[in-house]
């Protein structure tokens, strides 16, 4: 029985490396946009703040 007529995938597989290649550079991406959103919202806030 080859790989294919198996109906589960390979783990060693590279579609399924480039698929978890692609989905953790965009958390990554993602993640770091967030995080320095919150930072440039914590520097608006603090220059509109009343001293």
């Amino acid at each position: 029985m080859s790989k294919t007529e198996k109906g589960s995938a390979d783990p060693d597989d590279e579609s399924w490396k480039e698929r978890g290649l692609k989905l953790r550079a965009f958390v990554y991406i993602f993640g770091t946009h967030i995080i320095a959103g919150f930072v440039m919202l914590l520097f608006y806030l603090g220059q509109h703040a009343d001293k």
